[in-house]
């Protein structure tokens, strides 16, 4: 069975008058349609991306339709001086910061028999170093604001699931779900949530690039609905987990998934 997608609905405002900062918003993949959707919430947002010419492509599409509420800055995570410029740079120019989602990751495919030790650093420092130096900045300026906030982390169900090929990306996801668990007692008391969402198959150009078809639709076919989810679907849940409507929610790993065993 497969089911064809729904169109993605109207905003409602879930995020007006919040400053939203996105890593990894360029392109076609989930952290440009969080961009697009915070944007539909009401949202100031923040863009960033290690691929400047990219990044500035988006975002002069993106300003030509939404004006000044759009600000950019580039940022490679795992680079540290340049993830405080980002989070200080967002400050000054809206003010204060509101929600941070970390978005940027890196895969690949290689069996560990395979697997250098380059292979393995390179995708644990992007995918889980990265969301750690973006979440430490982000929260240490929630801190010092006072007026709570909310960060969101992109995770994966392999975090939980087992897939050949995947040792470094799903031990680094699988980090992102401990950092995000721990994070988010160690600023409770400050009243900031940290949150993340756990996506298993979201079908964009980039991941058609870099994964063969028969896979694809190998993993479509695991899903209840028979396809892959759409970007804005995963998208719609990290804006509510960043909204007010989830104040309770925190420490929590939502899976955006439709995967039966």
């Amino acid at each position: 069975m497969t089911l064809v997608s729904p169109a993605p609905p109207t905003g409602r405002d879930l995020l007006a008058g919040k400053v939203v900062v996105v890593t990894a918003a360029a392109g076609t993949g989930i952290g440009s349609a969080v961009v697009r959707r915070c944007l539909a919430e009401g949202a100031q947002v923040a863009i960033s991306d290690a691929h400047e010419r990219r990044l500035a492509a988006a975002h002069d599409e993106l300003a030509h339709e939404f004006g000044a509420r759009v600000w950019s800055q580039a940022c490679d995570v795992t680079v540290d001086e340049q993830v405080g410029a980002l989070i200080d740079g967002a400050v000054r120019h809206f003010g204060r910061i509101d929600v941070v989602v970390n978005n940027a990751g890196l895969g690949g495919t290689s069996s560990v028999l395979e697997m250098t030790d380059e292979q393995w650093s390179r995708v644990l420092d992007v995918t889980l170093n990265g969301t750690f130096r973006c979440t430490r900045a982000a929260l240490r300026q929630l801190v010092a604001q006072g007026r709570g906030g909310a960060v969101v982390n992109n995770a994966s169900v392999l975090g939980w699931r087992a897939q050949p090929g995947q040792a470094h990306y799903a031990a680094a996801k699988a980090g992102v779900m401990a950092l995000t668990r721990c994070a988010a007692l160690d600023v409770a008391e400050h009243g900031i949530r940290v949150n993340a969402v756990a996506p298993s198959l979201a079908a964009h150009p980039f991941l058609a690039k870099v994964t063969s078809e028969e896979l694809l639709a190998e993993l479509a076919s695991r899903e209840a609905f028979g396809r892959a989810a759409e970007p804005w679907e995963v998208a719609s849940v990290i804006a509510f987990l960043a909204s007010d409507y989830a104040s309770y929610l925190t420490g929590e790993v939502i899976s955006v998934s439709s995967q039966h065993p």
